[in-house]
């Protein structure tokens, strides 16, 4: 939890040994208020003092980190998806590494979840989802598709099945889909994921 204290913290001099700490817990705190206020409340109705509030920050740090809520958006929902280079990975196993990566990621990146929640609950959120995907899905499935051209429609594909299931086992808790081990989850949607990266015919 981070104390109001914390903005004097970050006005103290650069040479205070514990002020680059102070601001990063200022900023993750700042972070996580907006991700979860921009998912509670949407991107317009949501607000600088509400999610200050949120972090127990006065609203002036947020506009010093951040500058605006646009800003701030940009900042809470920046996710890198590391996307593995497929085209050092055995042809036969390209759905099962997609698959095991995005699952990985799930579970070790909370900013994937809280992106998710945003993306469903108002459109500057989708919006950024779709971008995230079409950027940085697209060009690595160029180098393994059949028809490279087809990369935009084959990313949204596998989009449809990882999103979905991020859906159902991280934010909507469904019990079957959170039972699931790693290896059943790919197993079951490997098979689909291969066939939207490799066949050369729907």
């Amino acid at each position: 939890m981070v104390e109001h204290a914390a903005s004097a913290a970050d006005t103290a001099p650069d040479a205070d040994p514990a002020r680059p700490r102070r601001s990063a817990a200022t900023r993750a705190a700042i972070l996580a208020a907006a991700r979860d206020r921009f998912a509670a409340d949407g991107y317009e109705r949501a607000t600088i003092r509400a999610i200050a509030k949120d972090a127990r920050i006065d609203p002036s740090m947020v506009m010093r980190y951040y500058g605006n809520k646009e800003g701030l958006f940009a900042a809470a929902s920046e996710i890198d998806l590391r996307v593995p280079d497929l085209s050092r990975v055995p042809r036969e196993e390209l759905g099962a590494r997609l698959v095991r990566h995005f699952l990985e990621r799930w579970e070790c990146d909370e900013t994937l979840t809280a992106m998710m929640r945003v993306g469903v609950t108002n459109e500057a959120g989708a919006e950024r989802m779709r971008g995230v995907f079409a950027e940085q899905m697209g060009p690595v499935l160029a180098v393994v598709s059949p028809v490279p051209e087809e990369a935009p429609t084959r990313a949204a594909l596998i989009a449809s099945q990882m999103l979905g299931m991020a859906l159902c086992r991280y934010v909507l808790h469904l019990p079957p889909a959170v039972g699931l081990s790693h290896d059943e989850v790919v197993a079951w949607l490997a098979p689909t994921v291969q066939r939207y990266l490799t066949a050369e015919q729907p």
